[in-house]
């Protein structure tokens, strides 16, 4: 797999005329070399593929990434930097520019400067993460496997809840079953936002008891061999009011009317028009304030695809990975949410999540 990535990866950085790409952000780094220690630089030419990092984790990367040359990082930045380039022509070396500091920048600038004139820094955008848009059938098992652990988590605890218990307690016994079934560590701090928590859309939970009859929306995720999954359900411990049913039911229309619309070639634009138009008509366009959806894979909130009325018109294609979850918040009151993880395959979209939904 890593073969064919930095191949693809080569590739672009040929198109763009750059000589090599200096590597920093996490995700990109593992997705690149299969190494997932918290610290290092991944750095690839069209020959070389370098990994450095320091004394900490050379013995991983030798087990991790055989197939790079390891680069053991010893002292300042100005005095390993350099020697990273030698015998490398770099003249033109990109970097990741949402991704470094300003000063770290600067240092690297005055380095060059200094020891290498003949090398300019070159700001790069989602070079990377245009190619993790595209799932290879081993990252979608990974996902898939991280999605099925979610499912499982939310039917064993839902099925279980009764008023009075927390929301903390709530979200623990979700992280402890996750964990449990195989999980790694979560890509984000589970939600359960009862009653008027639910209005905020990335409430954390408190020890607010859940009350019988309210809204509670849970949004949880596991991860599996660094891949993550993204599932949202509203329930109703109880019996729900009418405003639950209403607005229950315009979210799963507006979720529905998105699954089956989305298609490849249809673009995040037009994906999220599917639901939000059918919000909108029902006088709750407000209240839907963010986007359809999102990529996910080995971040939560993968750059590409974006569902939303901001992103790109790119087409959505075959192996890209993203959630629906379309959501109604009314202050004072709460919130429905509903979120499944999906992917696109021969063109339509298929669900990788199952968790129960409210009835």
């Amino acid at each position: 797999m890593t073969a064919s990535r930095l191949e693809k990866l080569r590739h672009e950085l040929g198109i763009r005329e750059i000589d090599a790409i200096f590597v920093s952000q996490p995700e990109n780094r593992y997705y690149l070399s299969g190494f997932d220690g918290s610290a290092g630089f991944v750095l690839i030419t069209p020959e070389d593929a370098i990994l450095a990092t320091d004394f900490r984790y050379v013995e991983q990367v030798k087990q991790q990434s055989p197939h790079f040359t390891l680069f053991e990082i010893k002292g300042r930045t100005a005095e390993w930097f350099p020697k990273l380039l030698d015998g490398l022509e770099t003249k033109r070396l990109g970097f990741e520019q949402a991704h470094i500091t300003f000063t770290f920048h600067q240092e690297l600038s005055g380095i060059l400067q200094k020891e290498r004139p003949q090398t300019q820094l070159i700001p790069l955008e989602n070079t990377v993460e245009t190619l993790r848009g595209i799932k290879e059938p081993e990252e979608i098992e990974f996902i898939q496997r991280a999605a099925e652990i979610g499912d499982l988590a939310f039917n064993e605890v839902t099925e279980k809840l009764k008023p009075g218990i927390t929301e903390l307690q709530v979200a623990w016994e979700l992280e402890k079953t996750m964990r449990e079934a195989g999980s790694g560590p979560m890509p984000f701090e589970v939600i359960v936002a009862a009653g008027p928590n639910g209005a905020l859309p990335h409430h954390k939970p408190s020890d607010r008891p859940i009350n019988a009859g309210e809204p509670v929306v849970i949004d949880m995720g596991a991860r599996r061999k660094g891949y993550c999954s993204d599932l949202t359900r509203t329930i109703c411990i109880g019996e729900p009011d009418a405003t639950f049913r209403k607005i229950y039911g315009i979210v799963q229309r507006a979720q529905e009317a998105a699954i089956e619309g989305t298609c490849a070639g249809t673009n995040g634009i037009q994906a999220d028009d599917l639901a939000r138009s059918i919000i909108k008509a029902e006088g709750y366009g407000e209240m839907f304030g963010h986007g359809l959806g999102h990529g996910v894979g080995l971040a939560t909130h993968d750059p590409f695809p974006r569902l939303s009325p901001l992103a790109p018109p790119d087409a959505l294609l075959d192996g890209m990975v993203f959630s629906i979850e379309p959501g109604i918040y009314l202050p004072g009151w709460g919130g429905v949410r509903i979120e499944d993880l999906v992917m696109l395959e021969n063109g339509k979209v298929k669900l990788l999540s199952r968790a129960r939904k409210w009835k």
